[in-house]
């Protein structure tokens, strides 16, 4: 029986870079699988002929039931394609993730260099803010205050 999303994952071309960014947001290393991930299983798991990687997992907060990103920079073979153009794109389009001060966060990341769409927008009808942003990559970041 499935359980719970364990995690997501997020290829990046540069792990250190991308890190750096998903720190800013608040998540935190809680397993470093270190250089040279290297195995067979996993490149025949996922396909590939080899998959020789480097990766971490991170999460929000302490609880260890708490999803994971696994964000992984794959160092054979190299990273190809480009992230989603934008967010009506077929596939999965974006994370979110929920905050109780929308305001506070955007103010504290746009002073740290990340760049937004948009200043944070009420939906209407609703007392939900959200904002988006993305990653060194291009992935879509989205922020997300209130109850639906």
């Amino acid at each position: 029986m499935i359980e719970r999303i364990f995690h997501f994952n997020i290829n990046c071309t540069n792990l250190e870079r991308s890190l750096e960014f998903y720190k800013k947001l608040g998540f935190q290393v809680i397993l470093d699988f270190g250089e040279g991930m290297e195995s067979k299983e996993m490149a025949e798991a996922f396909g590939m002929d080899v998959a020789d990687i480097r990766g971490v997992h991170l999460r929000l907060g302490d609880n260890p039931s708490a999803t994971r990103i696994d964000l992984l920079e794959f160092k054979n073979p190299s990273p190809t394609g480009q992230p989603y153009p934008h967010l009506y794109h077929t596939g999965i389009a974006r994370m979110c993730l929920k905050t109780t001060d929308i305001e506070a966060d955007y103010q504290n990341l746009k002073s740290q260099g990340i760049e937004f769409i948009s200043e944070p927008k009420l939906l209407p009808g609703t007392t939900v803010k959200i904002v988006c942003f993305k990653d060194p990559d291009g992935t879509f970041v989205e922020l997300l205050q209130g109850d639906f």
